[in-house]
């Protein structure tokens, strides 16, 4: 007879992707809105983008406990920089203290993916990819989380990004404009729903660009 050992995480994995896209003056950063652990779903309506800053997104998969601990992490550290220097931090400057946060914690690291998009003080969109020890690259569009496989070799087909091992270094912004970056992601995340279960409901598009902030949303599948 086997013996059989109960075993316990720390960690569980609740689903979702996020997708940002960097165009020349704008920046677009979405995610769905499904909560899962295993094959139940826990909620339907929940926003996995945070605004960290008047020019900086965070959108992150993975386990939400952890990555409401990050959240609250970062934004307490935003906080102290803006006494310190009575000013709103960069979006440069808040990727930076994102990876500096997870390499910190990374030999009990928060179970996060995350893609951080925003605009720098000229006004160009930024979009930076982490890995979950806080590794991160400047890049024209990522995607992180369980629908990630489906998007990225889509978004690989459609915006062909230069690579960065090509001198002289091209800009990482995507060719394209604003609205079609919106309708890029739409279809993206309507193709992906349909091969991943952790991945639907409901559609949250934030674009970030010179006049401000605004959101749009997007009905998925529900099953």
């Amino acid at each position: 007879m086997t013996k059989q050992q109960a075993t316990w995480s720390p960690y569980d994995f609740n689903g979702g992707t996020c997708v940002a896209i960097a165009g020349a003056d704008y920046c677009v950063v979405a995610a769905d809105t499904r909560m899962s652990t295993g094959y139940s779903i826990l909620t339907r309506d929940y926003s996995k983008i945070c605004k960290l800053a008047e020019k900086s997104l965070l959108a992150s998969s993975g386990f939400q406990a952890d990555v409401r601990a990050l959240q609250k992490q970062l934004a307490a550290r935003h906080l102290i920089y803006q006494h310190q220097h009575n000013k709103q931090m960069s979006c440069p400057g808040m990727a930076q203290l994102l990876s500096n946060v997870l390499y910190y914690t990374r030999f009990f690291p928060y179970y996060t993916f995350n893609v951080l998009g925003g605009l720098d003080n000229d006004g160009k969109g930024y979009v930076f990819t982490y890995d979950a020890v806080g590794s991160y690259e400047r890049v024209g569009y990522s995607s992180l989380g369980s629908g990630a496989k489906l998007i990225m070799p889509f978004l690989d087909n459609q915006l062909k990004s230069p690579s960065p091992l090509l001198l002289p270094a091209k800009d990482a912004v995507t060719p394209l404009s604003e609205v079609e970056a919106v309708d890029l992601v739409k279809t993206a995340f309507a193709s992906a729903t349909e091969r991943d279960i952790y991945t639907g409901d409901e559609l949250e598009i934030v674009i970030l660009n010179k006049e401000g902030i605004r959101t749009e949303f997007m009905e998925l599948r529900k099953d």
